[in-house]
């Protein structure tokens, strides 16, 4: 019987416990812990892919009207009446606004009568002078009647001439007592109401029409693009006289790529000494008023066609202290950095212009895993072939 709180020795069991414990010890130093290394990462490489791209110069600019105008009332009235809605769009030639004729009426009446009085006085004067004339041929008459009869005969067609001119001074006056529109555009809101006294003091504004279409659209470009621009024209066997030849696009801050096409229609003669760039205009159709003047623009201008540029997914391309640059796989499947000079973006691919060989294998995939100088396990991929014109951040200026 054991009582509690006594030990018992367990019965030869002490022994054996101590020599496999100490067994499981010794064959624990035997065994080593050796590290192996993890597999190298994965990561997807494709060669640039190779096609003809059109090289672009990209600006910005501004849209404005190609005719906007100031609707005045240029003679004195009570405005009688608004021939239009505010902000409808009308026809060249639509009466607008009426200005009291009355007054302008009886003017130009009083100026018919007063050509009819001198047109009769002048007819007189010339019976006269054909009667002095006869005379003096039969040795009737002086000479001196006869050149009498002739100076009242030219006083009295002056006095024609200066009553027809009057009269052609009232019928303007007139017509100023109708406001047309001078062009097919858009009117805005009238800013006189019927009843007020107009041009009393001057020409009162009355409203502004606008032509929305076509519309122009106003760049500025330096004197480094001037140049390049007269070199490539040069190549084409073109001066900047043949303007009209070269195209133009543009893309609004809402819109994406550059959807309007146009031309350039003018060019400045001189650079702003100021600024030292050169203001340049293009000419885009607007049927649909889908430009507004004064919108931002980005502009971008052809310049030339690169055959067989390498162009690369934009997200292979990172920068660092040193520049743009690409990751690549280079011998034994060990990553490489290069350098390049990216250019402008087609769609999700970027024109390399220098740095990169076209049997090159860039890695376009894993990215993050690749370390330059590390091992990777590459897999067989392929370059987006998406060059739909995206909204992107232009290339650099040349």
């Amino acid at each position: 019987m054991v009582k509690i709180g006594q030990w018992r020795k367990p019965a030869g069991g002490l022994p054996l416990v101590v020599a496999g414990l100490a067994a499981l010890s010794l064959a624990s130093c035997n065994d080593k812990n050796e590290y192996v290394p993890p597999p190298p990462p994965k990561v997807t490489v494709a060669p640039p892919l190779q096609q003809d791209a059109t090289l672009y110069m990209e600006l910005t600019g501004n849209t404005t009207a190609i005719n906007q105008v100031d609707l005045s009332a240029r003679v004195q009235g009570f405005l009688t009446s608004i021939n239009y809605v505010d902000g409808q769009t009308v026809k060249a030639g639509t009466t607008l606004f009426g200005i009291q004729r009355d007054t302008y009426q009886a003017q130009l009446d009083q100026a018919n009568a007063a050509v009819a009085s001198a047109q009769a006085a002048q007819e007189n004067k010339q019976l006269e002078y054909n009667r002095q004339s006869t005379l003096v041929q039969q040795q009737v008459a002086s000479v001196a009647k006869a050149d009498d009869a002739k100076a009242q005969l030219d006083q009295a067609i002056a006095a024609t001439q200066q009553a027809q001119a009057d009269a052609e001074v009232a019928t303007i006056n007139l017509g100023y007592t109708e406001v047309k529109a001078p062009f097919d555009g858009i009117v805005s809101n009238h800013l006189q109401d019927v009843g007020a006294l107009v041009g009393y003091s001057g020409p009162t504004k009355l409203a502004t029409i606008v032509q929305m279409d076509p519309i122009y659209v106003y760049f500025t470009v330096n004197e480094r693009q001037v140049l390049l621009i007269k070199e490539q024209l040069t190549k084409r066997g073109k001066t900047l006289r043949d303007i009209h030849d070269i195209p133009v696009e543009i893309g609004l801050a809402t819109e994406t790529g550059y959807p309007h096409k146009g031309v350039i229609d003018y060019i400045a003669p001189t650079l702003d000494q100021n600024t030292g760039t050169l203001s340049v205009r293009g000419v885009f159709d607007n049927k649909d008023y889908a430009m507004l003047p004064g919108l931002f623009a980005r502009v971008r201008v052809p310049l030339q066609t690169q055959k067989n540029a390498l162009l690369v997914d934009d997200t292979a391309i990172s920068t660092s202290q040193v520049g743009s640059y690409v990751l690549v796989l280079g011998k034994d499947n060990t990553v490489d950095q290069k350098v390049v000079e990216p250019g402008q973006l087609e769609g999700q691919l970027r024109v390399v212009t220098s740095g990169l060989a076209a049997d090159d294998k860039v890695i376009v995939g894993g990215n993050q895993r690749a370390v330059p100088g590390s091992k990777v396990d590459p897999q067989d991929g392929a370059m987006s072939t998406n060059t739909a014109t995206t909204n992107a951040a232009p290339p650099p200026n040349p």
